[in-house]
């Protein structure tokens, strides 16, 4: 098999990881927006209490580790670096990306 012939498949291929994707994206996001909408509904029947306070200090921890993470990183600048290539510099430029593409935007 050559390289014209297999890219079509490869392509098709791509387009059904995208759209299988994008479909169990939308069940998870049903699924966490129905637990969300669960727990307020509790929490206006005064059945579960909602502690707010913990809740705002989790995406304080995201943002500590986060600022961390640049923060060690940046300091291995003068160190040694990994060969770049031009496949770095170019997004979803292999053969199934562009399908997977479409079939999140058909799917």
């Amino acid at each position: 098999m050559t390289a014209p012939d297999v890219l079509p498949l490869v392509s098709t291929v791509g387009g059904g990881i995208g759209y299988a994707v994008k479909k169990v994206l939308k069940f998870v996001a049903v699924i966490a927006g129905s637990l969300v909408a669960g727990l307020v509904s509790l929490q206006y029947q005064h059945v579960i209490i909602i502690d707010r306070t913990m809740l705002q200090g989790i995406p304080q921890i995201g943002l500590t580790a986060l600022s961390n993470t640049i923060i060690n990183n940046t300091s291995a600048i003068g160190s040694a670096h990994e060969v770049v290539t031009l496949s770095n510099f170019v997004p979803l430029s292999s053969s199934p990306s562009p399908g997977f593409m479409l079939g999140l935007v058909r799917g």
